[in-house]
Formats: C-alpha cells, sequence, structure tokens
C-alpha cells in the first residue's frame, strides 16, 4: 500500500501562486524565500516532502518547518520567518541612553580634536570611560552596536543640517509687510492689464558682488563627436578681479533693471535708484523690496530719497531673512544658467556680456511667482 502523508494539502489561490512563482525565479529577493517559494510551489504540485528535500538538497525538518508555517498562517507568510523573542539583552536600556547622551554631545566637548562623532571614535570613548560612569557592560563595546544605538533612536551625530535663525525680534511683523506686497502682486497679476497694475510699480532689489573675472591660460578645446562629450578645458585660469552686480526685477513684468560696478557703495546704489527714477513715470510710487545691507540706509541714500519725497518705498526683509527676497531667485537662475563656466579676457568684457545677458532676457522676461505663505495675507 502507497505510503500516504497526514499533512494537509496546499491549496493556492491564483494569486498567490503567481506571487510565488515570481518571488521563486526573483534575482533581488532573499535567498531564504526564494528557496520556500520553490518548497511551497512544488508541495501544492503533490511533490512529498522527502521528493523536495532531495530535490533542493536539503533536510526533511526545514521543509516541515516552511510547509507547516504556510499551513497555519497562509502561503505569504510563510516566506518570511516569524518574529521570535531572541536573545536576552545584554545592554540595558540604561546603559543605551548614556551611549544616546553622548552622541548628542561634540567631541570637542569632552576633551577630543574632532567637531563630529564618528562611531569608531565613540565606541573607543564608551569603551574608556563606561566603568567609571557606572556602566560596565559596555566595556566590550563595538563601533557596530554603536550604529544600531544610534539607528534605533534615529539621531547621526556624523552629519550636519543648517538652519536660518530668526534674529530679528520683529520677524514675523516683517516677513508679514514683504509677503503683504507679494500678495498685492499676484492680485494685480490675476487682474491683467488694468490701469491699476499700470500705475504700480514693485520691485526687488540686491546686489551680487564679487563675481570673478576668470580667463583661461589655454584656449578650451570643443566636443568631438564620438570621442569627448563636452568641452575640454585647461584647470589653471588667470583672475583679471571682481565686479558687482546691483539688479532689481520688476515683479509685475519680469523685466531686469540692473548695472554693472567695479563696487556696491551708496554711490553706486544711488546711480541705480536714478536710473529707477528715469524708467518709470514721475507719477507712480515705486515700492521695493530688499535687505538691510548698510548702504540701503546710508546717510548718502538718505539724502538722495529726500530729494525726491513720495518717490520710494522700502520694504526691508527681516534681519537673517533675504530668502524672502524674491530676486535671489533669478541670481540663482543666473548663476547656473550664465556664470557657471564663463571665462573672459577682461573685466571690461565681463561686464559687457553680462549687460548683453540681462538685455536678452528682458527680451522675453519672466515673471516669477512668490507662493510660500501667501494664503495667509490678507489685502484690503
Amino acid at each position: 500500500m502507497p505510503f500516504e502523508s497526514r499533512r494537509a494539502k496546499l491549496v493556492l489561490t491564483d494569486r498567490e501562486r503567481e506571487e510565488l512563482i515570481t518571488v521563486s525565479r526573483s534575482r533581488t529577493e532573499a535567498k531564504a524565500r526564494v528557496e520556500r517559494a520553490q518548497i511551497l510551489l512544488q508541495y501544492a504540485d503533490g511533490e512529498s516532502v522527502s521528493a523536495i528535500a532531495r530535490t533542493m538538497h536539503t533536510n526533511r525538518p526545514k521543509i516541515e518547518r516552511t510547509i507547516d508555517r504556510a499551513l497555519q498562517w497562509g502561503v505569504l507568510t510563510g516566506l518570511t520567518d516569524l518574529p521570535r523573542q531572541g536573545r536576552p539583552r545584554k545592554i540595558s536600556m540604561e546603559d543605551r541612553t548614556w551611549v544616546v547622551a553622548l552622541a548628542c554631545q561634540k567631541p570637542n566637548e569632552l576633551g577630543y580634536a574632532q567637531e563630529l562623532w564618528t562611531t569608531q571614535l565613540l565606541a573607543e570613548h564608551v569603551r574608556s570611560h563606561c566603568e567609571a560612569a557606572g556602566y560596565p557592560s559596555l566595556a566590550r563595546l563595538a563601533r557596530g552596536t554603536v550604529s544600531k544605538i544610534l539607528a534605533q533612536n534615529k539621531i547621526q551625530p556624523h552629519k550636519i543640517s543648517y538652519y536660518l535663525e530668526r534674529r530679528d525680534p520683529e520677524f514675523e511683523t516683517k516677513m508679514a509687510q514683504v509677503l503683504h506686497v507679494y500678495k498685492k502682486v499676484e492680485l494685480l497679476l490675476e487682474k491683467g492689464a488694468t490701469e491699476e497694475k499700470a500705475m504700480t510699480a514693485v520691485l526687488s532689489y540686491d546686489e551680487k558682488p564679487g563675481m570673478q573675472a576668470l580667463g583661461n591660460k589655454a584656449p578650451d578645446l570643443p566636443p568631438v563627436p564620438g570621442s569627448y562629450l563636452g568641452i575640454s578645458r585647461d584647470s589653471e585660469y588667470i583672475r583679471h578681479g571682481t565686479l558687482s552686480l546691483l539688479a532689481g526685477i520688476d515683479l509685475l513684468t519680469g523685466e531686469v533693471l540692473a548695472r554693472v560696478e567695479r563696487r556696491h557703495r551708496s554711490c553706486e546704489f544711488i546711480e541705480w535708484l536714478r536710473m529707477i527714477d528715469e524708467h518709470y513715470p514721475k507719477n507712480i510710487k515705486i515700492q521695493i523690496v530688499l535687505d538691510n545691507h548698510s548702504v540701503h540706509i546710508s546717510k548718502e541714500t538718505r539724502a538722495y530719497l529726500a530729494s525726491v519725497p513720495n518717490r520710494f518705498e522700502f520694504i526691508f526683509t527681516p534681519k537673517h531673512g533675504s530668502w524672502l527676497n524674491l530676486i535671489e531667485v533669478f541670481f540663482s537662475k543666473m548663476t547656473r544658467v550664465m556664470l557657471r563656466g564663463l571665462r573672459v579676457d577682461s573685466l571690461d568684457e565681463l561686464k559687457t556680456r553680462l549687460e548683453q545677458y540681462f538685455e536678452e532676457i528682458n527680451q522675453t522676461p519672466v515673471i516669477f511667482r512668490w507662493k510660500y505663505g501667501l494664503e495667509a495675507i490678507e489685502v484690503a
């Protein structure tokens, strides 16, 4: 009489069979899951435990555990190890808390030269000081265990992330004033061509100092199809000096009004204001969003503003809040599109090419729109 197994049959749905076939053929799944999928497929097709063990070159208990787990917990659950209690922890929660507390301090605060921890340095410090601190179980702590403790507590003391400190006590108030201007611009843009829009001038202004005039010592080599994908350039260069850009972007038209100067003192800023004064009709007030640079509030600048009363209105961004100035977005684009990789033979050539760039972009101006925080701003 042939042998009949008392173990229950494994009946697969179409979805389960498809999933098992996918896992059994996978080259990225864990090896254990691939083997278990193959075992369950063979058993579902009527193969005996002994036959599967011979085919898989393994033992019967392993095959039986896989089948029993699938029969009890489900086919897909049977592909994965069930959670077990595991070995008791040798490192107590108090010990782990002490390690985390150390990681939350800088190494230089504990007498080291380094500014940031490495897992190796932290492990060495723990091993050296654990007994004196009352944590003798950490005497053989390895760097791998340190990594696991830090990961479990979601801290990365080897990394630095940056933030902007709000140093201005009136930050919120000044930010609201700037956002109010951007909200007004947004409403005017939505209305389209209106008389109110035609009689309004709103600019975002800033300086971009230190633009280097770099020249080549050897000529650039052009791309060669099939050999050199891009421009080939000699690594050495010549410094011709620097220029400063004083620029404002009209938030309603996208036009950029700029001057390129050797420096950016009060006198250069006043010359830019004179250029703006001549550019717009005399019967409108010009609003300018700008930062707290000293030249914007200097004695010379205030004297000029007094000579043209009710012509300009300055809206200052908060201290340490230059990111609220929309022209920074334009400067970022300009750096990536125009200044990156620029080579010139003199300061005059750099000035000429910058002025040409502004002429070109003003032929098809782009209106930059501010979005952050406007939903909370109401304009009467």
